[in-house]
């Protein structure tokens, strides 16, 4: 197998070449599929084995059509095979593009948009010929969305929070003295009405923390034995 050793996309590939191809395609979908799956993210295991295929099945087209590409003496214009993977380059950009919500503070989709545009570039590798490319990112794609994933568990990360405060009129809580022993830092962002029709002040909170649930359950127990909370929310990106 020629495309196997040296890497390369051959003018006129065999049914067998084509069948590894597609065979490998499937495989680090599957792989990076069954990560994302297990995490419950919208784009599972069919998802991104779909999306590779894809890429893989375009780029084998164009591989096939390389041995037309050229204008003849009869023809006005020519074929330019490399429409097929770039188009489907694009298709993806709008279903990233779908993937990703933003909700008030909170983003989620990211990773699972960037997932996917990763595929399609490894579907596009394999569809090609590059074997050993596709299957080198693969592994380094399974690497860093699986195991060191882990590294969120014990890096300490800046975490955010929005906070409401009732209080009277002209009246804007210093809170330092709750915060600085949780080693919290509070902005203050505005002052006016709340949801229960009381006036309020809004701050956002930043402090560092590994866990950022433990953490923030501590801050606002500690602002809530000070103040009247109105209301808190985390501000957070998600995959």
């Amino acid at each position: 197998m020629p495309s196997l050793l040296t890497d390369a996309m051959p003018l006129t590939p065999s049914w067998s070449d084509i069948a590894l191809r597609i065979a490998l395609t499937v495989i680090a979908g599957g792989l990076i599929g069954l990560d994302r799956e297990r995490g419950g993210h919208a784009a599972g295991f069919r998802t991104t084995i779909l999306v590779a295929l894809a890429a893989c099945i375009a780029m084998v087209q164009a591989n096939l059509l390389l041995s037309t590409y050229g204008k003849t003496l009869s023809f006005f214009t020519q074929m330019d095979v490399l429409r097929f993977p770039l188009g489907i380059l694009t298709g993806v950009g709008f279903i990233g593009g779908g993937a990703i919500l933003r909700r008030g503070d909170m983003m989620t989709g990211v990773t699972t948009a960037a997932t996917l545009w990763f595929l399609t570039v490894v579907g596009l590798c394999f569809g090609g010929g590059q074997i050993v490319t596709g299957t080198v990112a693969t592994i380094v794609a399974f690497i860093v969305l699986s195991p060191l994933k882990r590294l969120d568990t014990w890096l300490r990360c800046e975490r955010k929070a929005t906070l409401v405060i009732h209080c009277p009129e002209a009246d804007i809580p210093n809170l330092s003295a709750v915060l600085r022993p949780l080693e919290c830092h509070a902005l203050f962002i505005s002052f006016g009405p709340t949801g229960e029709g009381r006036t309020g002040a809004t701050f956002e909170l930043r402090w560092m923390a590994k866990d950022p649930d433990a953490s923030a359950r501590a801050i606002l127990k500690g602002v809530s034995e000070a103040y009247d909370v109105a209301g808190f929310s985390m501000q957070s990106t998600t995959s």
